[in-house]
């Protein structure tokens, strides 16, 4: 787990500085997520892999009746992250440093109830163990609460060399999309854990994915 935490910083220790100018171009659909998300007076919500703050900044500022939560295993990350909240002058937000398959709404964030919502942006595809942490979300999610997900995908209707430098540049930062996302979430739906919606988007480059806590009938 230590590996991890040193792993992420080492990474981002500069990047941090110049993160949000750069993925403005190629992390799309992240705003068409923070606009279909559909925030509630006094809901609590989680993004694991929150980066610089950039989408948690833009929900507080647009749902100041809400409240807000990051975590990343990136403690640097977080550095620049709260000195972003602090500049942007919105107090609804709370950060952790933490992996996205280990947290816990209460030991993590000392909440007395689940979350309403969670949703990674551009995280799961630089998780290896996405799996466990999609599950986790779902344990810390309220009875019915709503994890959200919006990340690469499989490119299918691009250009076939635009998908084949794309990936070689991917994986320079260690990030790829897993093939398997898609039929995880399809098995869990099967299951009746959850209700289930995929929407490809931009011909395949990004997909966005919702998955809504099943309430079980007694």
């Amino acid at each position: 787990m230590t590996d991890a935490f040193e792993n992420m910083d080492r990474m981002y220790r500069l990047q941090r500085y110049f993160y949000d100018a750069t993925r403005k171009f190629y992390l799309l659909g992240r705003d068409r997520l923070l606009d279909e998300m559909d925030v509630k007076p006094g809901e609590h919500v989680l993004e694991a892999g929150c980066g610089t703050a950039r989408n948690l900044i833009i929900l507080a500022k647009r749902h100041p009746k809400a409240h807000f939560y990051g975590l990343d295993a990136s403690a640097a990350m977080l550095e620049t992250a709260q000195a972003k909240v602090d500049a942007a002058g919105v107090k609804n937000i709370t950060l952790r440093t933490a992996l996205a398959d280990d947290f816990r709404f209460d030991s993590t964030f000392e909440l007395a109830k689940p979350f309403d919502k969670i949703f990674f942006s551009y995280s799961i595809s630089m998780i290896p163990p996405w799996r466990e942490s999609i599950k986790n979300g779902l344990e810390n999610l309220s009875s019915e609460g709503s994890l959200f997900i919006v990340d690469f995908y499989d490119q299918a209707g691009l250009p076939r060399l635009f998908r084949s430098a794309l990936t070689r540049w991917l994986d320079l930062f260690h990030v790829r999309y897993p093939a398997e996302l898609v039929p995880f979430h399809q098995a869990l739906e099967s299951t009746g854990a959850v209700s289930l919606s995929v929407t490809p988007l931009y011909r395949g480059y990004s997909i966005l994915i919702g998955a809504k806590k099943a309430t079980k009938s007694t």
